[in-house]
């Protein structure tokens, strides 16, 4: 009698929750039915070798799923991504560069010096004063801290003004909500925690001073139009209308997260685009709170090249054999950000579960912005952004779209 073909899609979201109890935090979100989630808690305590077993054998079994090929190729990478986690946490020595392209398949590559000695060049033009440039960055960056008192009434008025933009421009559902929380001691600056139905809560580190030019990033990039919209698009679209179960579960370290860390980096590009300076400007003068819009969007700009130092440390650190001193001096010097930045960004990369996540932002905002501009004739900024919100794309299909490949 043959045997029942595998349901891989759901044990698929078995298996990430498996992850979780060994990691907790290893599931980011998970909406789906609440009974599949009480039978794993019930389950006997995984090991790390059983589910990089499970792994394994899940991806011997895709190709007899009969499954479209965009779901394949979805659940192919996130599976080849657990089984890497699988090893990492069975304490099995796989390089750093090799955890990075089993993860997000990407290859993490160290920056040219000769960038970030550019973009300070650029900075050093634009930003007035005297002093040495870190100091003049320095101070740019102390003008614009937003007084932590403020900071919560800061976040809700450009929460309001981009979620009226996204819903004009990308639509929402009429139910969706995000909540805001301040919150301390974390490793990140802000982290969006999608509760399903559409609600998210956003918790807003204020270990560090929060600079008024980049508060709409963060609100752009955690809310509108983007993590909280992607899970509210995505819920919508791929789990409730598609039924596709693999949806309902978001797992870290996985190709996944390098498009959604991508797309929310595009976040203000794709709500306001050019002149966001001005506009995020005028939101908060409202509020009393001044901000050189025109100013802060020029070093914005200048400043850019300077993202990829984070995954320079990151390799110096778990790849070159870097001490934290090492990396903290590479990071103070490139990234013109004081010693107390410093150590928070290295509290971040040197964390179990985050240590690899920091090609994400970087590799994800390279691939989808070069995606994103290499749009074919006719198609709109926004039809393609719209494609990021609502199709389970991989990094490896992103690129394979890019012109020469």
């Amino acid at each position: 009698m043959p045997s029942r073909p595998v349901d891989v899609p759901l044990e698929y979201v078995r298996l990430g929750l498996r992850f979780d109890r060994l990691e907790p935090g290893f599931v980011d979100a998970y909406t789906g039915d609440p009974r599949i989630r009480a039978e794993v808690a019930g389950e006997p305590a995984p090991s790390p070798h059983e589910l990089g077993r499970q792994a394994r054998g899940l991806l011997r079994e895709l190709d007899a799923a009969d499954l479209p090929d965009d779901r394949t190729g979805y659940l192919r990478a996130q599976l080849t991504a657990l089984e890497c986690s699988a090893r990492k946490m069975a304490g099995e020595p796989v390089g750093f560069l090799d955890e990075v392209r089993c993860y997000f398949q990407v290859d993490a590559e160290l920056g040219d010096p000769a960038d970030y000695a550019a973009a300070h060049a650029e900075l050093d033009a634009l930003l007035p004063g005297t002093g040495t440039l870190t100091e003049r960055y320095a101070v740019h960056r102390r003008d614009e801290e937003c007084p932590p008192d403020r900071l919560e009434e800061a976040v809700l008025a450009l929460s309001s003004a981009l979620r009226d933009r996204v819903r004009d421009r990308y639509g929402l559902p009429e139910v969706e909500t995000v909540r805001y929380e301040i919150v301390t001691d974390r490793p990140w600056s802000g982290f969006n925690y999608y509760e399903g139905e559409y609600r998210s809560r956003v918790a807003i580190n204020a270990d560090l001073p929060h600079r008024l030019g980049r508060l709409p990033h963060l609100v752009a990039h955690e809310a509108y139009p983007g993590h909280h919209t992607e899970h509210c698009r995505k819920e919508r679209g791929l789990v409730r209308r598609a039924a596709q179960l693999e949806h309902t579960v978001f797992l870290v370290n996985t190709p996944e997260c390098l498009m959604a860390e991508g797309l929310a980096d595009l976040g203000v590009e794709a709500s306001v685009g050019a002149g966001w300076g001005p506009w995020a400007a005028e939101i908060l003068g409202d509020l009393g709170l001044r901000l050189d819009g025109e100013l802060t969007e020029r070093v914005a700009a200048a400043a850019a090249p300077l993202n990829r130092v984070r995954q320079d440390a990151a390799i110096l650190l778990h790849d070159r054999g870097a001490s934290a001193d090492e990396v903290s001096a590479h990071l103070q010097r490139w990234s013109l950000v004081g010693a107390d930045r410093a150590a928070q960004q290295l509290r971040f990369l040197t964390h179990p579960l985050w240590r690899a996540y920091i090609t994400t932002y970087v590799a994800g905002y390279e691939l989808l912005s070069t995606w994103l501009a290499a749009r074919p004739e006719g198609i709109t900024a926004a039809d393609r952004f719209l494609r990021l919100l609502d199709e389970p794309l991989t990094p490896a299909a992103a690129a394979a779209e890019l012109p020469g490949t």
